[in-house]
């Protein structure tokens, strides 16, 4: 019963189909351009429907970071702190980098020392 009611639906021609279409004239012929925000930044771009091309771009406004010169000043100063703490930590760490690359290269030589030397190593190619 359902593939006879889905046979005595279907159009016998495509002119059969598309009479019941009617155009609608309402479409203007030149259609308004339109706006896109852009998800990522937050621009707004004006696109040509007809030339499908961006035609004007605005920036998005950006908020201010500091609301005064007193803030931003303060804001430098405690750049300019850190900046000097993180250097006098890099300059003390490579006062002892000598002393610690030399610690290891005398725990190397002792386990060299302790451990034999089996000659020459065997591959995996040697076995076969």
């Amino acid at each position: 019963m359902g593939n006879a009611y889905l046979a005595a639906h279907i159009p016998y021609s495509t002119e059969a189909a598309l009479s019941g279409l009617e155009y609608d004239f309402a479409v203007p012929k030149n259609p308004p351009n339109f706006d896109i925000t852009c998800p990522c930044c937050g621009a707004v771009l004006k696109v040509d429907v007809e030339s499908q091309a961006v035609i004007s771009h605005t920036a998005p406004v950006k908020p201010r970071t500091f609301n005064d010169i007193e803030a931003a000043a303060r804001a430098m100063k405690e750049q300019d702190s850190r900046r000097d703490s993180i250097f006098r930590q890099s300059v003390e760490a490579q006062k002892h980098a000598s002393d610690l690359l030399e610690k290891k290269f005398q725990e190397a030589i002792k386990k060299a020392k302790e451990s034999p030397d089996t000659g020459k190593p065997i591959r995996d190619w040697d076995l076969e």
